[in-house]
């Protein structure tokens, strides 16, 4: 009876340590709202029920019969996309698949029956893997790092899909704001040429300065086409980014324009100061390094050998005598290591350890330069989009009214007043790009910041060489 319990008191145990290194999705979902506030609001869940599709559903609903703004687009992908509901699902698969390594393997129960003349002999034998019992704590020690691992998976997964859904809002509604412009243009070329026509059948304009107003009307043609697509392409990356159907596109509306640029930029300090041990991607690397030591250590003596070791009790009945006899014992199973010393197995050990080690050496070290990076990309955004709209701009009007003066007055021809007008809107539209740039930027940014380095949308150099060509023409 006192064996027993023993045995009881025992498996008791073995299944309280095994039970507490359990972690639940809820409880990965609620770490990653909490870490990753400013970019989930808190509101990030996994849709188990009808229920909950449908309370996502209403909500996606309700944030598209208004304008859609930046911070809602990023509420319905949360809510409305499939993609991110699969994301949040294999999250949950990694968690169930971290948690069965701190299980134990289910012991293994043989039963066997045989007849030899008068004599009928049951044989029972329970067994279990004995290093699997010896090294339990270093398997719930792995089975924590690898949850830690992916939880931190998941919160770098979503900041990835948020900062995604910003910059593909950012895209949209700038090519949005950008068509209007470029019709402006098509509209002043329309016109010019159409007037160098006429001159020209009157006599007054030669061949050669109707070709030029022509040649100028064709490129806005193409520009305007091009814009077109532009709005279509990037509301389409939005839609779906979003995950909306085709019912919920024909309903989503963005804003005329975008956001106006912040009074001051982020405080280079302030951004500093994140501590480089809570980035993402530190964290992620430090993880995997804990579970290629653990790992290393836990599979060191598996590779030399195995053992079972069960308990055994066998029944003899003797037909002929009419007597039972009971036989009770043990067995041992050794896995001799002959053909096999696991010297490869090992090596690959070895070398995981090594890799994880210098990964995460790699990673600390990029991180801070990562930063400064991004931060440098966005300050000269901001830089760039402040000077158009404080100083490019507010010339091109300046130098627009003075035109109209001079025109009033007969000093300069309606051609000359069409093109500072076209000038005036090219200064507009590469207004708008460095916006583009900037919001573009500051998202890019948000997520360096939290540790999930992102590509830049675009260099410096390239925006700049592209707002020159636009001016020049």
């Amino acid at each position: 009876m006192k064996r027993a319990m023993r045995l009881s008191t025992a498996a008791l145990g073995i299944a309280v340590l095994t039970g507490c290194a359990t972690v639940s999705i809820d409880d990965a979902l609620q770490e990653t709202n909490t870490n990753a506030r400013q970019f989930t609001q808190g509101k990030l869940e996994i849709s188990r029920t009808q229920e909950q599709r449908d309370r996502r559903l209403e909500l996606t609903q309700e944030l598209l019969a208004k304008p859609l703004s930046q911070d809602d687009a990023v509420q319905v992908a949360l809510a409305n996309s499939p993609a991110v509901q699969a994301l949040l699902a294999q999250s949950w698969a990694d968690i169930a698949r971290a948690n069965q390594t701190g299980r134990l393997p289910n012991p293994i129960f043989k039963f066997e029956r045989m007849r030899l003349g008068s004599e009928l002999e049951i044989g029972r034998l329970l067994s279990v893997g004995l290093l699997d019992l010896i090294l339990l704590p270093r398997r719930l020690a792995i089975s924590k790092s690898q949850t830690d691992q992916a939880k931190v998976q998941l919160t770098s997964t979503v900041v990835d899909q948020v900062t995604q859904v910003r910059q593909a809002w950012v895209r949209a509604v700038a090519s949005q704001q950008s068509l209007q412009y470029a019709r402006q243009v098509n509209e002043s070329a329309q016109a010019s040429a159409e007037l160098a026509r006429r001159m020209q059948l009157i006599g007054n304009f030669s061949k050669l300065q109707r070709a030029r107003q022509q040649v100028f009307y064709a490129d806005a043609t193409t520009q305007l086409a091009s814009s077109q697509h532009a709005v279509t392409s990037t509301r389409e990356e939005l839609v779906r980014a979003l995950g909306l159907d085709d019912a919920q596109a024909a309903k989503l509306v963005l804003p005329d324009r975008l956001p106006d640029l912040p009074k001051a930029p982020r405080d280079p300090a302030q951004v500093a100061a994140t501590a480089t041990e809570q980035r993402l991607d530190v964290q992620q690397a430090r993880a995997q390094l804990d579970v290629a030591g653990k790992s290393q250590g836990i599979n060191l003596l598996t590779t030399f050998t195995d053992i079972e070791v069960g308990g055994r009790r066998d029944t003899v009945f003797d037909n002929a005598s009419g007597t039972k006899s009971t036989r009770r014992g043990y067995e041992v199973d050794i896995r001799l290591p002959l053909f096999d010393w696991g010297t490869a197995q090992r090596d690959a050990m070895n070398a995981q350890a090594i890799a994880a080690a210098n990964r995460y050496d790699a990673t600390t070290r990029g991180a801070s330069s990562q930063l400064r990076e991004s931060y440098s990309a966005y300050r000269t955004a901001y830089d760039i989009a402040r000077h158009y709209r404080d100083e490019v701009v507010p010339l091109r009007q300046a130098m627009a009214d003075e035109n109209v003066l001079r025109y009033n007055g007969m000093l300069i021809g309606v051609f000359e007043l069409l093109a500072d007008a076209r000038d005036q809107v090219a200064s507009v539209s590469n207004a708008i790009n460095a916006q583009q740039q900037f919001w573009l930027a500051d998202a890019t940014l948000a997520a360096a910041v939290i540790g999930k380095p992102t590509t830049a949308p675009a260099s410096m150099a390239a925006s700049s060489t592209d707002a020159a060509t636009s001016a020049a023409h």
